[in-house]
Order: C-alpha cells, then sequence, then structure tokens
C-alpha cells in the first residue's frame, strides 16, 4: 500500500451527484441525494470527501459530547489504500473540534473490513441491533475519550 496523499475537504452541495451516484452503485441501501442535502443544512454534521473525483466521503453528527459516524464509502477499486481511514481520521478531528468526547457508529456485521478498519481506530463492538440494515445485523462500535491527545496521536 503506497502512501495516501489525497486531499480531504468538506463536501459541497457541488459535489452530491457525484455522492449520490456512488451511494446508488456501490451501497445496497443508499442515501438519496436529497438525504445528502437535507444532512448538508444540519448545524451539527460534518460530511467530508476525499479525491476529485470522489473516491471515499464519510459523514458524523454531533450530539452534545457525542458524535455518531453516520456513513462512510471508498470507491471499491480503491479501498485497502488507506482512504477510510483517512476520511475516519478527519471526521474524528472535526468531531473533537466541535466538542465530541465519544465516537459511536453501526457497521454491518457482515462486513469484517469495514469492521477491522473501525477496531484499529480504537472502536470497540459493545452491542448489536438485530437485523437493523434489513438483511444483515449491526454491530454497534464506541471509542471513548477520543479528545483525549494520546487518542489522535495514535491514529497518526
Amino acid at each position: 500500500m503506497g502512501i495516501v496523499t489525497t486531499i480531504v475537504r468538506l463536501m459541497t452541495m457541488d459535489d452530491l451527484e457525484e455522492v449520490a451516484r456512488l451511494e446508488l452503485t456501490h451501497q445496497t441501501q443508499p442515501w438519496s441525494k436529497r438525504q445528502f442535502e437535507d444532512e448538508l443544512a444540519q448545524g451539527n454534521r460534518f460530511y467530508l470527501v476525499a479525491g476529485a473525483p470522489v473516491e471515499a466521503f464519510g459523514g458524523v453528527m454531533i450530539m452534545g459530547e457525542e458524535a455518531h459516524v453516520t456513513n462512510l464509502l471508498v470507491v471499491p477499486g480503491l479501498r485497502r489504500r488507506g482512504l477510510g481511514r483517512l476520511v475516519m481520521v478527519s471526521l474524528i478531528e472535526a468531531a473533537i473540534g466541535a466538542g465530541a468526547k465519544h465516537l459511536t457508529l453501526e457497521v454491518r456485521a457482515s462486513n469484517e473490513a469495514a469492521r477491522a478498519l473501525y477496531a484499529s481506530i480504537g472502536l470497540v463492538p459493545v452491542g448489536v441491533r438485530p437485523k437493523y440494515y434489513g438483511d444483515d445485523d449491526a454491530l454497534i462500535m464506541w471509542a471513548h475519550d477520543i479528545d483525549h491527545p494520546g487518542f489522535l496521536e495514535a491514529l497518526r
């Protein structure tokens, strides 16, 4: 795996056609362009994209001291190159900047690659949401004290 040099930036309305197309192509339960528009309009959400054209994107919702990763997608042909980790670390930095101390997300129980990525970032499984995805359970994962200086340092 080479060094990732992709730039991560805030998602804008100009990205939504491409992001919605990637969702439709690569997700089993894709969000619509309208859902992303609604998310971008919220003051407590951060959505980031990596690359031009978009190679990866993700979002996080801030609720007080908790940050919830709403989604993460890496274009399949570009996986295992560090893009998912790059976007996740950037989301964590944004969450900490917004006052978050804890991070949570749900991941398909069958998605071993994503589970491994999240575990490498410090998230641990704490529960299961049965049939959350309809055809699959969701594993609930958490990381506490993400605002501790050593947390981000360990990720870099």
